[in-house]
């Protein structure tokens, strides 16, 4: 610092003032974007899906403008809350400014997609006057002294000192959700934490132990209704058990994934027959599901699957193969999408099949007749293991056509998107905090010229846009889920939450591991193996191009 510079305090004077006066250019400045992108995509006042891959980049710019936007509302609505009940803190107070701070400079400079993408304001066709209305006193202001030097130093300090708690500043859930928090935590931290490197190193599945341990808590039913033997749950107890699980090691967060998806397409579209027979039995983890829907060469593409179904008799016979399926060795039902109309190529012809098989076996992991298996190796979440799968004759009987009805299986699908982009959200938060407290805890231990690694600028920096970005992400993950749990649409929200989760995921794993400096390439030190984990999360559930696509399209209609 020059020799006669003075420190601009940490807490800016009126902050909430500043950050709610921020949101309505914010808001203007999304709402023109909107407009030209819509106008540079559309042939004849309608979206032409030909320019809207020609200016693919635009959408997909407009798509992370309108997260940003999004992640700032969440976080001065959760900052208001916690203000009104007297819960806004400093660390809080911190977090708010830095996060409004980077994310305005951003929206004008340039926001990162990935690491060699950055979506600038030209390229969602906005000029340099359209920029005007951010040049107002309350947003310049946090620009200016928003995010400085001097407030992530003193949020770093309050973070030392705050080491042992969940999260880094007041989360602002209700004491239910906190006690849920906590619980889950205790049991990561006894249960999970002490095993998880050595179950990736040794490319081992999570033990049985465990999953009955986690069904005993209540995982697998949580957010099942309670008159078919689940607890009933929000979507927001869900988020909470997934973040703190996937802390402990992602693959036992998403363990309650398979039987999430099942359950809620098995709620949204069986009939009363599947719905008492099914939900029950993975409620109680007594039938283990996993999800068998990508195939080879189609990718996200699901309406180009060619897995086929054919009605003989009083089965159904399943021909064709599947890629990346989780779990499916141990499992012991499928929710499996196959084409059931011969004459179709698009989604409108597939149907969703409850298809039981046989638990694998350490000398044979397919044992069910007309089906085989392979395992592909991965570099990451490997706690439950990649497959590829062939089926050849395999029966599935009619009555396990979900909902009784051809062709409706997509549309089955859909409705399942919301909940488990939310849910992959958390578990992306959850790898994030684990990257944070890791790398925070070598920063801490860690000696170098005489001082620990956690008292220099960089280091510090590192940790602190951990936490405010975790704590973003956070706010809309929850967001997401709030309005999952009131019956209203979240499918663009969700599928920010998943977006920007899955960034703040990898950048935190990365961060930590360079903060690790060589210790962090040894495959002895679990920040490798929290790189890898990190890794799968830009790409499952929606790969983030995917995501943005899909955001883009229903900002554009």
């Amino acid at each position: 610092m020059p020799k006669n510079a003075t420190m601009t305090p940490p807490i800016l004077d009126d902050l909430l003032a500043l950050t709610g006066a921020a949101i309505g250019p914010v808001d203007a400045l999304l709402g023109t974007a909107t407009t030209r992108v819509r106008a540079g995509v559309s042939d004849g006042g309608t979206v032409s899906a030909a320019k809207l891959e020609e200016h693919q980049a635009a959408a997909h710019g407009l798509a992370w403008l309108a997260t940003y936007a999004e992640a700032l509302r969440q976080m001065q609505t959760w900052a208001e809350r916690l203000q009104a009940e007297g819960r806004f803190g400093e660390i809080e107070q911190l977090i708010l400014q830095i996060a409004f701070g980077e994310y305005l400079w951003q929206m004008q400079g340039g926001i990162p997609m990935s690491q060699g993408e950055i979506a600038r304001p030209q390229d969602v066709f906005l000029e340099p006057e359209d920029l005007a209305g951010l040049v107002t006193r309350e947003i310049q202001t946090l620009m200016a002294q928003g995010n400085t030097p001097a407030a992530r130093a003193r949020l770093v300090a309050l973070m030392r000192e705050n080491a042992g708690h969940a999260t880094f500043g007041n989360a602002g859930l209700d004491e239910e959700l906190e006690m849920i928090r906590e619980q889950f935590r205790r049991y990561a931290d006894a249960r999970v934490v002490p095993h998880a490197h050595g179950w990736h190193l040794n490319d081992e599945l999570i033990p049985m132990e465990i999953i009955g341990e986690l069904a005993e808590m209540g995982v697998f039913g949580l957010t099942i209704p309670e008159e078919y033997g689940g607890l009933g749950m929000s979507k927001a107890s869900m988020v909470v058990v997934s973040e703190e699980l996937s802390r402990g090691y992602i693959g036992v967060g998403s363990l309650g994934t398979r039987s999430e998806i099942a359950a809620e397409l098995i709620l949204a579209g069986g009939t009363d027959a599947q719905k008492a027979h099914w939900l029950p039995k993975i409620a109680a983890a007594e039938v283990l599901p996993t999800a068998v829907f990508t195939e080879p060469n189609t990718g996200s593409d699901l309406g180009a699957l060619r897995t086929r179904a054919v009605r003989e008799g009083e089965d159904y016979v399943i021909t064709g193969n599947k890629t990346w399926i989780t779990h499916a060795a141990r499992a012991n039902v499928m929710t499996l999408l196959a084409r059931t109309d011969p004459e179709t190529t698009d989604h409108k012809g597939l149907s969703m099949f409850i298809a039981e098989k046989a638990p694998g076996k350490e000398a044979d992991a397919f044992p069910t007749p007309g089906m085989t298996g392979g395992e592909i190796e991965v570099l990451g979440y490997r706690g439950m293991k990649e497959y590829e799968l062939g089926f050849d004759g395999f029966k599935v009987p009619a009555e396990n056509l979900l909902g009784g009805v051809e062709n409706q299986g997509f549309k089955q699908l859909m409705k399942t998107f919301e909940a488990a982009r939310i849910q992959t959200a958390a578990r992306a938060i959850g790898v994030a905090q684990n990257a944070l407290e890791v790398g925070m805890q070598y920063a801490e231990d860690r000696k170098q010229f005489g001082r620990s690694l956690i008292a220099f600028p960089r280091v510090a920096n590192k940790l602190a846009m951990m936490a405010v970005e975790i704590m973003v992400a956070r706010q809309l993950t929850y967001h997401s889920a709030w309005e999952k749990d009131h019956d209203q649409r979240c499918d663009l929200e969700a599928g920010m939450a998943k977006l920007l989760g899955a960034r703040v995921a990898w950048a935190a794993a990365d961060n930590a591991l360079q903060i690790h400096g060589g210790n962090g390439f040894a495959l002895e030190y679990q920040i490798s193996r929290i790189l890898c984990d990190a890794r799968i999360l830009n790409i499952f559930e929606g790969a983030a191009e995917i995501q943005a696509q899909v955001i883009a399209r229903r900002l554009l209609g």
